[in-house]
């Protein structure tokens, strides 16, 4: 039987202040026991989860230097490199030092390199010998046969000539710490941060539970729509931002250290905390869509506002993107406001296909 309209909805809904209080504090204990045990298997990955957020800026660091070797090459050459020197240093993934050597040294180091394989490599024995050796038992020479360790331990006084030469090496690409305790607090920060996502899905059915506690039930229904939702967009935002951003923005940073000759030294912290901050700044960004439903539910703009402003929220998208952004760089912003353009317009739709009531009570006297 359909309720009056001057039926009270709310009467069973009710709480009172103290309820809402152990209602809370049951919800929160809950949610830092789920912290708790997210926290202790977060720990058991946060070394693989260290290494696997290092991946982009490692690769980012190799492209940077291979560059730079290239580059090196060509203000050597004073022309362009052939293609399979370019082949050669991308392929091989190697960098080189320049360095000179002296003359006397290269002559003195032969020799003691000479003398090193006459004294390692036996003579061939003869037939004789050979029935000889068979026969009779070796005899001890004593230490005199072992190959000394180190040739040559007296270096001479620098001389000229020297002698330029280049010499390749792979590239070694480490993330440092520049203190003792720093690799501890990664470690618990990654243990963390993991153990929050871990258990984000228990953390937010708790907060959903408090949250619900104190809604109509006309009302709830909408969380199990928008939650989900709001979820995927977070994600979505965080995906883009660790599978797309990271590329760009690091192969940005890295061409202005090139561009003042300067080598990138990063330190773990410090990436660990940008790693960190841009996801989440992307994943807060995508909300965009259920905040434009969510003001179109509540009377305070209309699909008409949307659709006659759009120039002036692109405007508005691209300085919230310089905002948000923990990056001065312009590819982060237009990484961000691009993709927030496009939320833009699925909100528009959104609001489209999922119209505000004439009442916003209407559905609370359905039957």
């Amino acid at each position: 039987m359909p309720k009056k309209p001057d039926d009270d909805l709310f009467a069973e809904t009710t709480m009172s202040f103290g309820e809402h209080l152990e209602e809370l504090r049951v919800c929160l204990f809950k949610s830092v026991l789920g912290l708790v045990l997210g926290f202790l298997v977060g720990l058991a990955l946060a070394n693989w989860v260290v290494a696997y957020i290092q991946t982009p800026l490692k690769k980012a660091l190799e492209d940077h230097f291979i560059s730079k070797a290239i580059g090196d090459l060509q203000s050597e050459y004073g022309q362009e490199l052939p293609p399979d020197v370019h082949r050669f240093v991308e392929e091989n993934r190697l960098v080189f030092d320049k360095m000179y050597v002296e003359s006397a040294e290269l002559e003195r180091v032969g020799g003691l390199a000479a003398r090193a394989v006459t004294k390692t490599t036996p003579a061939k024995p003869s037939p004789k010998t050979k029935v000889a050796a068979e026969v009779e038992p070796a005899a001890d020479v004593g230490d005199e046969s072992k190959p000394e360790l180190i040739l040559g331990t007296d270096i001479p006084m620098p001389t000229a000539p020297l002698i330029a030469t280049r010499v390749w090496r792979p590239i070694h690409t480490v993330v440092k710490a520049l203190n003792a305790q720093e690799a501890f607090m990664i470690w618990m920060k990654a243990g963390f941060v993991v153990g929050l996502v871990i258990a984000s899905p228990y953390i937010f059915l708790q907060i959903w539970n408090f949250v619900a506690a104190g809604l109509y039930p006309h009302e709830k229904r909408y969380v199990h729509i928008y939650l989900p939702f709001s979820l995927v967009l977070f994600l979505a935002g965080m995906a883009t931002a660790f599978f797309l951003a990271f590329k760009y923005v690091l192969n940005f940073l890295f061409g202005f250290n090139a561009a003042m000759q300067i080598d990138p030294d990063p330190r773990i912290s410090e990436w660990l905390g940008f790693v960190l901050m841009l996801p989440v700044a992307f994943g807060i960004s995508f909300q965009l869509p259920l905040v434009m439903l969510f003001l179109h539910r509540i009377g305070i703009f209309s699909l008409q506002a949307y659709l006659a402003k759009w120039r002036l929220a692109v405007l508005i998208i691209f300085v919230a993107a310089m905002i948000i952004t923990p990056t001065a760089d312009p590819i982060t912003m237009l990484l961000m406001a691009l993709p927030m353009t496009g939320l833009y317009f699925l909100g528009i739709a959104m609001c489209k296909w999922m119209p505000r009531n004439k009442s916003p009570f209407a559905e609370g006297y359905e039957p």
